[in-house]
């Protein structure tokens, strides 16, 4: 027997809903994406990823910036980066 509320049970349900089609539709755009790079030549599919591996560059770049200005920001840099105290 379940301690959630019929209406906690729904809302459970639904999430897990939508979690499935969220999954199922999301791996239907890799398949859709792997078949466009397997069909068009790399300069054509090239296009569309640059932008985003740029902006993936330009946001991580924003936040090491910003955590650099902090207090302790240096040494938690060095942490996720894996470098040692120079």
């Amino acid at each position: 027997m379940s301690d959630e509320s019929p209406e906690q049970d729904r809302l459970k349900h639904k999430r897990e809903d939508y979690s499935v089609e969220r999954d199922k539709t999301h791996m239907e755009q890799i398949v859709r994406w792997a078949e466009f790079v397997k069909t068009h030549p790399r300069d054509v599919w090239i296009k569309h990823t640059g932008p985003l591996v740029d902006s993936q560059i330009i946001m991580a770049n924003r936040f090491y910036e910003k955590l650099s200005s902090t207090d302790g920001g240096m040494e938690k840099i060095r942490k996720l980066r894996g470098l040692k105290n120079r």
